[in-house]
């Protein structure tokens, strides 16, 4: 398996000789595996290692997973850094899951920029590249949807990447069973109270046992094939209405192919807001609906306060 790793990490040129490295590690077997695997690689490649640590405070015991990490970060003489999300969460609407994710994402990034890290580190292995797909199909999404989580990508000034994202599930559990590591295991992984369990308990079996026996395999290769097509088109999308500001002359606007323009609006999204999470299709269709239907002044809001009008010449992106 530490070959296969390495192999992803000169394939996609992940980790640079002398990186600072921030690792998301949670203490489940993904993220202990990967601290396991860069631990290996830290005097070869001179990198500087540190451990991140976010507590959901979903289940009771959750603060011994924070334990746990702080004893590994000792016994490898690391640096750590942990964080709690309280309980203010709870009092919020809309999908837990995500709100933890962004919480989590947000947390990596503040941590990165006051170390100065050059990388963070995240632990998705393929199992998990898979299940994304899955759920953004279901969902309903566009080629970026469907070209699953990124091997390495910049996320508001931070780079991210996930050495492990060629691995399965099955080989990293066998890595550590081989190694006699004894991961922290999070109990709501078995409930189907999120989307992704259900995915990964009820539709990925039934996949496997009546349609395709190496489904999870398929699903990662498709991610990575079209997330070569939409890098490409994003290239094409750049260098197009090269504008600095916030404003899009609407002609010209309407005057490009369906694909690079729902790119470019994405782009302009991500200027404001620094990446376009929670930016759905829904979303791209209402804007299409200004620009082509809707008389000049409308206005349509988007998460995180994003606002984006319809002048008499231009397309004007604003946070209120």
């Amino acid at each position: 398996m530490l070959e296969k790793i390495k192999e992803t990490i000169r394939k996609y040129r992940l980790i640079q000789k002398g990186d600072k490295i921030l690792l998301g590690v949670s203490g489940g077997p993904d993220s202990l595996a990967l601290l396991l695997i860069l631990f290996k690689l830290k005097n070869k490649l001179s990198l500087d290692l540190h451990i991140a640590h976010m507590d959901h405070g979903l289940r009771k015991d959750s603060h011994s997973d924070a334990l746990f990490v702080e004893n590994w970060a000792k016994k490898f003489n690391l640096p750590f850094t942990a964080a709690n999300l309280g309980s203010d969460f709870r009092k919020r609407g809309g999908s837990l899951e995500e709100f933890c994710r962004e919480q989590r994402m947000d947390f990596f990034i503040r941590t990165a920029r006051v170390i100065k890290a050059d990388k963070v580190a995240l632990g998705h292995n393929l199992d998990d590249q898979a299940e994304t797909v899955l759920m953004r199909l279901l969902r309903g999404t566009g080629l970026y949807g469907l070209s699953g989580i990124s091997v390495k990508r910049k996320i508001k000034g931070a780079t991210f990447i996930r050495p492990l994202l060629e691995t399965s599930r099955n080989e990293i559990e066998s890595f550590l069973k081989k190694n006699k590591i004894k991961p922290r295991i999070d109990s709501t992984n078995k409930e189907d109270i999120f989307f992704r369990n259900k995915i990964r308990h009820r539709l990925i079996p039934l996949l496997k046992k009546e349609y395709n026996q190496n489904i999870l395999e398929t699903l990662a290769n498709s991610a990575e094939s079209i997330s070569y097509d939409y890098e490409f088109l994003d290239r094409v999308a750049k260098n197009t209405l090269k504008n600095p500001g916030l404003r899009i002359n609407l002609a010209k606007l309407l005057r490009l192919h369906p694909a690079i323009l729902r790119i470019k609006i994405r782009q302009y999204i991500a200027r404001l807001q620094g990446d376009t999470r929670r930016i759905s299709f829904q979303h791209i269709k209402e804007l299409e609906d200004l620009l082509n239907n809707r008389p000049d002044g409308s206005i349509v809001d988007l998460p995180k306060g994003i606002a984006v009008q319809k002048t008499r010449n231009t397309l004007r992106f604003y946070k209120r």
